[in-house]
C-alpha cells in the first residue's frame, strides 16, 4: 500500500501548493477590488483533502476488490461532486450580487485536482 501512496504523495504536495500560492498571488494581485466568499485557503483545504481521502479510499479498493477499482473512482468522483455543493451550498444561499468569481476560483483548482486524480488513478488501474 505504501509503494502506491508515497508517489502519490510525492507529487501531490507539490502540486497542491505550487497551485495554492499560483492562485493567492493571482488573487491578490488581480483581483483587489472582489470580496471573495471563500478564502483561497479554505478552497483549497478543501480539495486536498477530498482528494487524498478519495485517493486512499481507491487505493485500498484497488489493493483489496482490484476489479472494482474503476466503479470506485466513479464513486469517489460522484461523491466529490456531491461534497462540492455542500460546500458552496453557503455561498449559493447567500445575499451576494456577483457569484461568479467565488465560482471559478472554486471550480479552476476543483477540475485540476480532478485531473491530477484522474491520471493517478487511471495509473492504479494499470498496476497489479
Amino acid at each position: 500500500m505504501k509503494e502506491k501512496i508515497i508517489p502519490f504523495l510525492k507529487q501531490f504536495l507539490p502540486f497542491s501548493v505550487l497551485l495554492f500560492f499560483a492562485q493567492k498571488i493571482l488573487v491578490e494581485t488581480y483581483f483587489t477590488g472582489i470580496t471573495f466568499y471563500y478564502e483561497t485557503l479554505s478552497i483549497y483545504l478543501f480539495h486536498f483533502i477530498c482528494t487524498l481521502l478519495f485517493f486512499f479510499f481507491l487505493v485500498f479498493v484497488n489493493q483489496t476488490f482490484f476489479d472494482k477499482t474503476g466503479y470506485a473512482f466513479l464513486a469517489t468522483g460522484i461523491l466529490k461532486m456531491m461534497a462540492s455543493v455542500v460546500f458552496l451550498l453557503p455561498l449559493i444561499q447567500s445575499d451576494l450580487d456577483d457569484k461568479k468569481p467565488d465560482v471559478i476560483a472554486f471550480f479552476i483548482p476543483f477540475f485540476l485536482f480532478l485531473l491530477f486524480e484522474t491520471i493517478h488513478s487511471v495509473r492504479l488501474l494499470g498496476q497489479k
